[in-house]
């Protein structure tokens, strides 16, 4: 896969950071991990472009739910169906 390859040429950038900033990196990782088959079914003729949209999602989805956390909008739940026999 054409991600799990850039993955690993990136860990390359990994050696030279310190020793706290690695586990940001290997945290920036996980969460493109988490979307690299998703982002793997892009035709992109730039190889990284996967692995930046799928880092891109998962940073997108974090705001979006500490945003909400932060506002006290919550997702809406989902509806139930109305039981039939109440009627």
């Amino acid at each position: 896969m054409v991600v799990e390859a850039e993955m690993e040429r990136m860990k390359h950038f990994e050696d030279f950071l310190r020793s706290e900033d690695k586990i940001i990196f290997e945290d920036l990782m996980n969460q493109c991990k988490l979307y690299a088959s998703y982002a793997s079914t892009l035709a992109s003729p730039v190889k990284e472009v996967p692995l930046i949209i799928s880092m891109l999602f998962a940073h997108h989805k974090m705001l979006w739910k500490h945003e909400r956390q932060l506002v006290g909008i919550k997702p809406p739940a989902p509806v139930q169906p109305a039981d039939a026999s109440a009627a």
